[in-house]
């Protein structure tokens, strides 16, 4: 499933980079929320172990619920005049709220 998420080279360069200052060991995970004035958020964050219900890429878990959510998505790494951030490009969006945060479906 997680095969049909496409990262860039250069989000996959910036994971590493951020994994490269937490302890050895550690996993990079991207995961859907309710939230946000759309309804939906994405959410990064660090972790220790694998649950069992994950997807995992490399160094890159995603629970299978989100990676339903993120099917055909493409997970970019941007530098903007607002900042750097990782972007995601989502077909499955129907719309997303002004600051880009937060989506429906």
């Amino acid at each position: 499933m997680i095969k049909e998420i496409k990262f860039t080279d250069k989000a996959l360069k910036q994971i590493n980079v951020l994994l490269s200052r937490k302890d050895k060991g550690s996993f990079f995970r991207i995961a859907i929320k309710g939230g946000g004035c759309s309804g939906f958020q994405y959410e990064f964050s660090f972790e220790k172990e694998k649950s069992k219900d994950d997807l995992n890429f490399e160094n890159i878990l995603i629970d299978k619920t989100s990676a339903d959510l993120l099917k055909g998505s493409e997970i970019d790494y941007v530098s903007e005049l607002i900042g750097e951030q990782f972007k995601i490009t989502n077909p499955q969006t129907k719309s997303s709220c002004g600051c880009g945060v937060s989506f429906s479906l």
